[in-house]
């Protein structure tokens, strides 16, 4: 039976991050894995609005101030980090930055967002964003907490040295890109990482979850970033993409 550790290991040992070896894979890469940089946020507030009090009119939290100081400062670093050059910006704008420094598309992630129609959604990754939404949308503090953890920052850092290994192994020039993996790695692996388990602490102490049902989830979670990694790298395989073909061009709608 695997355990929650092997689970991890496996993700950040993906066949996937194998592929990213040439610029037009690294293109078709961030022109899905966008969506799910964007909904890491959809989540991440749902969490904030549940956890702060963020109502009109205000009242306080039910919540340890504790735990409501420490999803507010992982918000802080997610929604207005700096970046390289010392200026704020967040992570998902920093990612698009780095998305037209390497020519790949934002047709797709920047109509998304005019109407959040999700047509325009890439098929590999629609299942994962659509799940996560209903995650937000069902509202269950739990479920949000386990995935923010065990979905995204328990497993990001190691996922994210993986690319980066193979990045530098194949002297990709990309270094806005560069930036935004080594800076989760950091960030992820020393500060919200730590802070997001708390907060999931917390939460299993005050509503007595039990260890058998938290694991259940936790795998559950880590099932649906396996799934979103094996699509894409499903499709990457399949499209192939080679420039000499003239496939998929820097600069082209896709």
């Amino acid at each position: 039976m695997k355990t929650l550790k092997s689970y991890q290991e496996n993700l950040s040992q993906h066949s996937l991050f194998n592929q990213l070896t040439t610029l037009p894979a690294v293109q078709f890469f961030m022109e899905s894995h966008v969506f799910a940089v964007w909904d890491f946020m959809s989540l991440l507030k749902s969490i904030q609005l549940e956890l702060t009090g963020m109502k009109i009119p205000w009242r306080p939290s039910s919540y340890d101030p504790k735990i409501v100081r420490l999803i507010n400062e992982i918000v802080l670093g997610e929604e207005s980090d700096l970046d390289f050059k010392g200026e704020p910006k967040s992570h998902f704008e920093l990612y698009l930055e780095a998305m037209n420094e390497v020519g790949a598309d934002t047709f797709k992630i920047n109509h998304f967002l005019k109407a959040l129609d999700p047509s325009f959604i890439p098929v590999e990754v629609k299942p994962f964003v659509l799940n996560n939404l209903k995650i937000c949308e069902e509202n269950k503090i739990f479920d949000l907490v386990v995935y923010f953890f065990y979905g995204r920052e328990k497993i990001i850092p190691g996922m994210f040295e993986k690319m980066v290994k193979t990045l530098e192994k194949n002297e990709l020039n990309c270094p806005t890109l560069h930036y935004y993996l080594k800076r989760h790695i950091e960030v992820d692996g020393e500060d919200h990482g730590p802070k997001a388990k708390f907060c999931l602490d917390y939460i299993c102490h005050k509503f007595n979850i039990s260890s058998s049902h938290l694991e259940s989830k936790a795998i559950e979670a880590m099932e649906w970033r396996k799934n979103l990694w094996d699509n894409i790298e499903t499709s990457l395989i399949k499209m192939n993409r080679p420039l000499e073909h003239g496939i998929h061009q820097p600069g082209l709608n896709r």
